[in-house]
């Protein structure tokens, strides 16, 4: 970790951008302030001004701090929506972006360097906050202004809605019940204290199957809705009145249609290619570019960036908006998604029925495969090799291998099998018309691909 932080120090000198400062920030795993204190201290030793997090901190309120700050960028000890045993290492660029390949590629050169000369400068921290080279920093005040500036938080707050909050023990907790308490609204908070084991789910990842308790809690009390934001909070889901959650396309989709048609605003959509062909259907109804990138949020804040994009979303539910930081923002993605139900007047399940009545009627599911990692190429053959003219008798207009083996048929059902970036799992993906349909291709991709 102390090679990572040296090998950002050495970036920032080659980028120019040492002056700036960098922040460093940490989410609520075991450890993560002392590895967030241990990267100050080696950024310190490298005569970098260090902006240090007083407390737990959603990536999203730390991206958008590289804004105010005019950082070089950030440094963030999260593992996001991993398993309890992981932590991880985030860099932002000075956009508050996750970095492009161009830049990471830069840090990776200079690990590299660091680990064969092991060169890694430090400075105690008691000696870096009494030099001036280390300073704690509380963003949350600038983070809730900025939020005041892009939504009525006050009409949200008199909505008289009763909502149900699950935190995932993450560090997104009580950001949206401080920011929603005071009016008619009613805000339950599930989970909102630190846990590093992430109980009562399989990680701290905003999907239905680590959602049961919310979907109870939703029915139980007869709330309006359920949100949730995952472990570092810049990923968000939805669980309806019902319990039944909605699925990250379907979000996607009506955050769409809320910037479109209740918003008023346009401009272009970004999405990934494991997200939905409804967001094609919306930029013909309000005439607005969609643009296509390969998975992860680092394709899409580019082209986010350079067509001022109106929003950007991958599949995973981490969504970005203009007006904003060019990231992911879970906490503000909740915030937009419950004014849309004050706005329309809809519970979520009655908004699902009206974003069908605009695009069709449009259904999605995943499924993740483990696999031997030696297996891999002989998978990758496999599907190369088997070069479909048809599924279900339904023609193959589109093969498509940017970013795994994706199928899109005539009726604009796709298919699509890739590999996870950063674990030993195949991932199989499926959009159609129907529930069964899309039961029937995950089992066919997973047959294609031999596991």
């Amino acid at each position: 970790m102390r090679v990572c932080a040296q090998a950002v120090a050495d970036y920032l000198k080659q980028a120019d951008l040492a002056s700036q400062g960098l922040i460093i920030g940490y989410d609520t795993r075991f450890a993560s302030e002392d590895f967030a204190a241990a990267a100050a201290e080696v950024v310190a030793g490298n005569g970098i001004k260090v902006y240090l997090c007083l407390k737990a901190t959603p990536t999203p309120v730390i991206s958008f701090g590289v804004l105010t700050k005019k950082a070089g960028g950030a440094i963030i000890i999260t593992a996001s929506h991993n398993p309890g045993i992981w932590n991880g290492f985030k860099y932002k660029d000075e956009h508050g972006s996750s970095a492009p390949e161009e830049v990471t590629a830069q840090i990776e050169k200079f690990i590299a360097q660091a680990l064969a000369t092991g060169k890694v400068s430090r400075l105690p921290l008691d000696k870096a906050l009494a030099q001036g080279l280390v300073a704690y920093l509380d963003l949350v005040s600038s983070y809730f202004d900025q939020v005041a500036k892009l939504i009525g938080l006050k009409e949200i707050r008199q909505s008289g809605l009763k909502v149900v909050v699950d935190s995932m023990y993450g560090a997104g907790a009580g950001y949206l019940k401080t920011m929603l308490e005071g009016g008619t609204t009613e805000l339950i908070e599930l989970n909102g204290e630190r846990n590093p084991l992430f109980p009562d789910m399989i990680r701290p990842e905003p999907i239905a199957v680590n959602l049961t308790k919310l979907s109870a809690k939703v029915k139980e009390l007869k709330a309006n809705v359920g949100l949730a934001t995952d472990g570092d909070a810049d990923r968000m889901g939805i669980v309806d009145e019902k319990g039944t959650f909605l699925n990250q396309l379907q979000v996607f989709a009506l955050l769409c249609l809320y910037l479109l048609e209740i918003r008023g605003e346009r401009g272009p959509i970004v999405k990934t290619i494991t997200t939905t062909s409804m967001l094609y259907r919306l930029g013909e109804i309000f005439n607005v570019p969609v643009y296509e990138t390969t998975v992860g949020f680092k394709y899409v804040a580019p082209i986010m960036l350079a067509e001022k994009a109106l929003i950007g979303g991958e599949e995973s539910g981490g969504y970005g908006f203009r007006g904003h930081v060019s990231e992911r923002d879970g906490i503000l993605a909740s915030l937009y998604f419950l004014d849309l139900m004050i706005k329309t007047g809809k519970t979520p399940s009655e908004l699902i029925d009206y974003l069908y009545r605009k695009v069709g009627p449009h259904y999605y599911d995943r499924v993740d495969v483990k696999f031997p990692e030696g297996e891999r190429q002989t998978i990758i053959d496999r599907l190369q090799s088997n070069p479909l003219e048809a599924i279900e008798d339904v023609k193959v207009v589109k093969r498509d291998t940017t970013d795994g083996f994706r199928f899109i048929l005539a009726d604009n059902t796709w298919l699509l099998i890739r590999f996870s970036g950063t674990e030993p799992v195949l991932r199989v993906y499926a959009e159609s018309n129907s529930p069964a349909r899309v039961k029937k291709l995950l089992q066919f991709g997973k047959q294609l691909a031999g596991v």
